[in-house]
């Protein structure tokens, strides 16, 4: 038995022009960084933004519930793949295609899709969003059997997607960065004023014809859409 991606997997992939083995060259991760809208670097907005002399002059500001909750769950750095090599960097850094290993007690640095877990062959992946999502469970990152002949059986993982400010709370696996910044769901939560969540935001894109945060095994599915996409 042996671990593969599925197709929808290897599609996601070449989509965002990366490599499970390699990442992304350290020129490339520079080049997309430079191009990218959200002011090149992978940062969140809080919810109350207000220059540092107003945070000084009414520290009260940091103690609000909501303001609270966003220090809790910024990540800080990641364990990410550049030429071949893991190599930890500040979460700020992160692009899309980014190939990440998390492990329990690390926040989520940006939106991903998970590609295979690590360590213990039977090791589940789980990662609470109830911070982000409103989800009562922590998603769950678990291989799954895919016979491929009468005498060839691999394991895959489900496509699934995690959040920028989740946390991971057991096992460990790698993912591939899909959004950064302002194009996080937690960004738009944000931006909308429905954060924190109030119930199960996720509800309300299955039962709609948004598709943007679905888990589906369409590989373009997993990708939320960027501003100015077709």
């Amino acid at each position: 038995m042996t671990l593969t991606l599925s197709k929808s997997q290897q599609e996601l992939l070449s989509q965002l022009s990366t490599s499970l083995d390699q990442g992304l060259s350290s020129e490339e991760a520079s080049k997309r960084r430079d191009e990218d809208e959200d002011g090149n670097y992978n940062v969140v907005d809080p919810p109350l933004k207000c220059p540092a002399w107003a945070c000084i002059i009414l520290p009260c500001i940091k103690y609000i519930p909501s303001m609270k909750l966003f220090r809790e769950i910024q990540p800080d750095d990641a364990e990410v793949l550049r030429d071949g090599h893991w190599i930890r960097y500040d979460a700020a850094s992160l692009v899309r295609g980014d190939i990440v290993r998390l492990e329990e007690g690390d926040v989520v640095p940006a939106d991903c899709t998970c590609l295979c877990t690590s360590g213990d062959d039977d090791m589940e992946m789980l990662v609470d969003v109830r911070h982000i999502t409103g989800e009562t469970k922590p998603r769950t990152v678990a291989k799954r059997t895919q016979q491929q002949s009468s005498d060839t059986t691999t394991m895959a993982l489900k496509p699934v997607q995690i959040f920028y400010g989740g946390h991971v709370v057991q096992g460990s696996g790698i993912v591939v960065v899909t959004s950064t910044g302002s194009s996080t769901l937690l960004a738009s939560l944000i931006a909308d004023r429905r954060w924190p969540p109030q119930g199960n935001i996720m509800e309300e894109y299955e039962d709609g014809d948004n598709h943007t945060f679905q888990d589906e095994e369409v590989g373009v599915s997993l990708i939320p859409k960027q501003s100015g996409s077709s």
